[in-house]
């Protein structure tokens, strides 16, 4: 007879079971993370290679309309990033409805928005509240990359890892950061869950201040109201 308990044996028996179980799912975890990654690279390399071609395209253009005497009309914008710069003030019903309906709740916060005929006419009511304009990619990735928080449960977490893009928006397909980067400055169809997923972005104050007063027009030398392009600079000094 052995030495050893019976109960001792099974114990010994079932603690190898369970170490050998813990090893193959480690194993398996590791194969999945390494394919995981080498997928998201390739998906950031195409993303890249759209984003080059579509520069290369606008360059081109530019360049035949120039050498024909013709002008150049760019495409019309599809992405508004649109920041808060006044507080509670002296603010009519109106404006603060759609305040909260585009989520700026809070000064110097920020939210992407398509460009359509509703959300034109919701910013000129609001242009005393607010600082907008058209981000370019450099733009959008540092925002996310850097003051990006996304809503799970409820709860406002920091994208710290491509684990927390994949728990929200798996579902959807979104794997990574840079899924949602393209998503966004693309205005891609899932744009609007990809926003909604997206915590309104908590921004500093402008280093060096706002470029003029806050209460005059941007046209008029003042930060608010429509910037166009001139919007990264301001989103540079807030990041």
């Amino acid at each position: 007879m052995s030495a050893v308990p019976e109960l001792k044996q099974k114990k010994i028996a079932r603690m190898a079971e369970e170490k050998k179980a813990a090893t193959a799912a480690a194993t398996k975890a590791a194969a999945d993370e390494a394919a995981s990654s080498k997928a998201i690279f390739a998906k950031a390399k195409s993303y890249e290679a759209e984003y080059e071609a579509l520069e290369k395209a606008a360059i081109d253009n530019r360049r035949q309309a120039k050498a024909n005497n013709q002008i150049f009309v760019a495409p019309e914008e599809k992405l508004l990033f649109v920041i808060r710069i006044r507080g509670i003030l002296n603010v009519s019903p109106k404006c603060k409805k759609i305040l909260q309906l585009l989520r700026l709740r809070q000064i110097n916060n920020g939210v992407f928005v398509r460009v359509n005929a509703a959300t034109i006419n919701m910013l000129r009511l609001i242009e005393p509240y607010i600082s907008y304009g058209y981000p370019n990619l450099k733009s959008v990735r540092e925002l996310i990359l850097k003051r990006g928080h996304v809503k799970l449960s409820g709860q406002r977490i920091p994208i710290s890892t491509n684990a927390v893009i994949k728990a929200g928006m798996g579902e959807k397909g979104f794997e990574c950061v840079e899924d949602i980067v393209h998503e966004i400055f693309t205005v891609g169809p899932e744009f609007k869950a990809v926003a909604n997923f997206l915590w309104p972005m908590k921004l500093t104050s402008p280093r060096g201040g706002v470029r003029g007063k806050k209460l005059n027009h941007f046209n008029e030398g003042g930060a608010c109201g429509q910037q166009g392009d001139k919007i990264n600079r301001l989103i540079k000094q807030m990041i």
